[in-house]
C-alpha cells in the first residue's frame, strides 16, 4: 500500500510550523497510543504512521529532503528515525519524554533530573469563638524541609558538583526489552535521581535539604469558623532540584463556647428567667460575645422557648461587611424550693386563679405547678 504523505497524516499544511507539528503529533499519539488501545491493530499502524511522519518532518534537513523529493528521498533513514525495530515503543516514547516532558503520561519515561515543587503543608489552629469574632494575630511553629544552606540544595559537598549516572545517561531509568515492547525500571545506581553523589554535603547528608523548624505570624481574620482555610504561599517544604517551594494550609478549628452556641453569622443564647419575670415582664441585661451588656425588654406573659433578636450582635460576616445577629431564648424557671413568705404568697395566687378559672382540668394543672 502507498504511504500517505507525511503532512496529511499530521493533519498540518505543508508550511506548518515546528510547533504545530509538534502540537499535532502530540494530539495523534496521545490518541492512538497501544497502551490505550490494547488489543487494537489499527490504532497500533497509525501510532507508527504518525511517529515515522513526525521522525521526518521534526527533523529539518529530512524534512527539506522530503518537500522536494518525496518519500523517496527518506525512505532509507524515517523508519529507524521513528522507532520501530527491535526497540519496539523505545523511540516513540524517548520523543515524547525529549520534545514535550510527558512521557510519564504513559507510566515510564519521566525527566528524573526536573526540578520539583515542594510539598505543601498543615497546621491545624485551634482559637477561642471570642478570637474568630474579632480576628487575631497568630504565632505558630512549623517543621519542614528547607533548602540545605550549606549546599544550596545540591546535596553535593561545596566545591564538588554531583555527576549524571552513568548507568542511565541521567535518565533515572533503565529500558529492558520485552519481545515487542520495552520496559523501564528505576535505575539502582542512583534510585530513579538520575544523579550520582560522589562527595555528600556534610549538613545534609547528600539530601539537598534539612528540616528545621519556623516561627511564623499568621493573621486570623473576625469572622473564620471551624473548616475555614488559610492559604500561605511559598511557606510549604523547599523543592527539589531548584523546584519552588509548596504553600502552608492553616486549618481552623473554633473551640464550642460555654454559652454561645454558633450557626453561621448568627450566635444563640438561652437565658433563665422568674415566673413572675415571665408573668409581669421585665428587662433583662444579656451577656454578648464581646464581653459587653445588651438590655432586652420580655413582655409580660413571656413562654419558655420564646426567641428574640438582637440585630447585629453576632459573629462578622468573613470578607464581607456587617454581622450576624444574637438570639436569645428564655426559658421559665420553676422554682424548687420556697421560702414560708414564698409559699404563702403562690398559695393565695393559687386561690384567686381558682376562683377566675371554670375548666376544672386547667385549674388542678395551675395548682400541680405551685404544689
Amino acid at each position: 500500500m502507498a504511504k500517505r504523505d507525511y503532512y496529511e497524516v499530521l493533519g498540518v499544511s505543508r508550511n506548518a510550523t515546528e510547533q504545530e507539528i509538534k502540537s499535532a503529533y502530540r494530539r495523534l499519539a496521545v490518541r492512538y497510543h497501544p497502551d490505550k488501545n490494547p488489543g487494537d491493530p489499527e490504532a497500533e499502524e497509525k501510532f507508527k504512521e504518525a511517529a515515522e511522519a513526525y521522525s521526518v518532518l521534526s527533523d529539518p534537513e529530512k524534512r527539506a529532503l522530503y518537500d522536494r523529493y518525496g518519500h523517496a528521498g527518506v525512505s532509507s533513514s524515517a523508519a529507524a528515525s521513528a522507532g520501530w525495530g527491535p526497540a519496539g515503543f523505545g523511540g516513540i516514547e524517548d520523543i515524547l519524554n525529549d520534545f514535550f516532558g510527558f512521557g510519564d503520561i504513559f507510566g515510564r519515561g519521566a525527566r528524573r533530573q526536573a526540578p520539583q515543587r515542594g510539598a505543601d503543608l498543615r497546621y491545624d489552629l485551634e482559637i477561642s469563638l471570642e478570637e474568630a469574632a474579632r480576628g487575631m494575630t497568630a504565632q505558630i511553629r512549623i517543621p519542614r524541609l528547607e533548602t540545605c544552606h550549606v549546599c544550596h540544595g545540591t546535596g553535593a559537598r561545596p566545591g564538588t558538583q554531583p555527576e549524571t549516572c552513568p548507568t542511565c545517561g541521567g535518565m533515572g531509568q533503565v529500558r529492558y526489552q520485552q519481545g515487542f515492547f520495552s520496559v523501564a525500571r528505576t535505575c539502582s545506581a542512583c534510585r530513579g535521581t538520575g544523579r550520582i553523589i560522589r562527595t555528600p554535603c556534610r549538613e545534609c547528608h547528600g539530601k539537598g535539604r534539612i528540616e528545621r523548624e519556623k516561627t511564623l505570624e499568621v493573621k486570623i481574620p473576625a469572622g473564620v469558623e471551624t473548616g475555614s482555610r488559610l492559604r500561605i504561599a511559598g511557606e510549604g517544604e523547599a523543592g527539589e532540584r531548584g523546584g519552588p517551594p509548596g504553600d502552608l494550609y492553616v486549618v481552623i478549628n473554633v473551640r464550642e463556647h460555654e454559652r454561645f452556641e454558633r450557626q453561621g453569622h448568627n450566635l444563640y443564647i438561652n437565658v433563665p428567667i422568674s415566673f413572675a419575670q415571665a408573668a409581669l415582664g421585665a428587662e433583662l441585661s444579656i451577656p454578648t460575645l464581646d464581653g459587653k451588656q445588651e438590655t432586652l425588654r420580655i413582655p409580660p406573659g413571656t413562654q419558655t422557648g420564646t426567641v428574640f433578636r438582637l440585630k447585629g450582635h453576632g459573629m462578622p460576616i468573613l470578607g464581607g461587611h456587617g454581622r450576624g445577629d444574637l438570639f436569645v431564648s428564655v426559658t421559665v424557671v420553676t422554682p424548687t424550693s420556697l421560702t414560708r413568705e414564698q409559699r404563702r404568697l403562690l398559695e393565695q395566687l393559687a386561690e384567686i386563679e381558682d376562683r377566675d378559672f371554670e375548666n376544672e382540668s386547667l385549674m388542678d394543672k395551675v395548682r400541680s405547678i405551685f404544689s
